[in-house]
């Protein structure tokens, strides 16, 4: 007879068959140890992943106090290779014996540990420990130092992984929004809108929606530059000059793009529910937006990567740190949207491989 229970040999491989998902601490004085513990608290999340928090005992201790979750076991161990794929590991990736953790409060000490954690985290993902990464909230003031000079975490992930360009890409299941222009000053936004930088920021997204989302015919919508995308030039020529004739190359491949919408009009309507993802032209144009409709749930996908990183959309929030006010929708569906990448991408590949 067959026995209806797997045998140590097949539970080991279901075991090892889950996604390793690796997870940075962020600012330790910031929602990011919170909205970890609360994500994770159930452990229904050891059914699809194994999560590995890049981190501190001694911190995750405090909050796991804080937030009356003592009756919890993180199991802690010294290196990615003693991973137990059966609970929620910790790596402690500083000496955090002399930590105080102060929430609420800006340190340049929660800085450089928030970088050693995302260090470690990265080292382990290119040595394939993990298969992807989910960072919680940095500061992107006191992370600064010789070996983190970037306007955050995109940026470093696209430096640390040596890709030519990638695309931050906020994304939740009411709506989907890249951007041309990420973290720069308003005033330099003209000077990065180029045809150039329009295909490769729309090439990536339509390649992410398919091997990332599963979508094999997807829609997109482009937003113009100026208001009313420039009134037919009135208030601007950068969507004749510039957007339109980037989009007409898509177009003659059989891609599915328009546009350029103006931006106010193009929400107001509601018009986003009829695309598969819309490429905005600067940060606050498409995150505004997106967050309005998806704050609870947004998360935040560096795509064009060849490793996968998510985190939620929300920022450190120093006013609530440690109040035990702070929700964990967007870490838990970074951590979803994480394992379904990764997932969707092995099928992807195996596909191609077939054909």
């Amino acid at each position: 007879m067959f026995s209806a229970k797997p045998n140590q040999e097949s539970q080991k491989n279901m075991e090892h068959q889950k996604p390793v998902i690796g997870i940075t601490l962020g600012d330790y004085n910031g929602v990011g140890p919170e909205v970890i513990l609360k994500a994770l608290a159930s452990n229904r999340i050891l059914k699809i992943c194994t999560p590995v928090i890049y981190g501190s005992q001694r911190v995750l201790s405090y909050y796991r106090k804080v937030l009356d979750l003592k009756d919890w076991t993180l199991h802690s161990i010294p290196a990615i290779q003693q991973i137990n794929y059966k609970v929620t590991n910790v790596i402690t990736c500083w000496d955090d014996k002399q930590t105080d953790v102060e929430p609420g409060k800006v340190t340049p000490e929660a800085g450089t540990a928030a970088l050693a954690c995302l260090q470690k985290a990265t080292q382990d993902l290119k040595d394939g420990h993990i298969q992807a990464i989910v960072t919680a909230p940095i500061n992107k003031y006191n992370i600064q130092s010789e070996e983190f000079k970037f306007p955050g975490h995109t940026e470093f992930f696209t430096s640390a992984f040596e890709a030519k360009d990638s695309l931050m890409f906020l994304v939740s299941e009411q709506i989907r929004v890249g951007v041309v222009t990420g973290h720069i000053p308003l005033g330099r936004v003209r000077s990065q809108v180029t045809p150039e930088r329009i295909s490769q920021k729309l090439t990536m997204m339509l390649e992410s929606l398919t091997n990332d989302f599963g979508i094999q015919k997807p829609k997109v919508a482009v937003l113009g530059l100026n208001p009313h995308a420039g009134e037919d030039g009135l208030l601007g020529s950068e969507e004749k000059d510039v957007i339109i004739p980037a989009l007409e190359q898509f177009k003659q491949n059989g891609h599915l793009v328009f546009g350029p919408f103006p931006a106010d009009g193009f929400f107001g309507n509601m018009q986003h529910r009829h695309f598969d993802a819309i490429l905005a032209m600067y940060h606050d144009q498409g995150l505004i937006p997106f967050k309005y409709i998806a704050f609870e749930n947004g998360v935040n996908f560096t795509a064009g990567l060849p490793v996968v990183r998510t985190s939620p959309d929300h920022g450190t929030a120093y006013g609530i740190a440690g109040k035990n006010t702070a929700s964990e929708s967007s870490m838990l569906q970074a951590i979803y949207t994480a394992i379904d990448v990764v997932k969707n991408r092995k099928e992807s590949a195996v596909e191609i491989e077939e054909k």
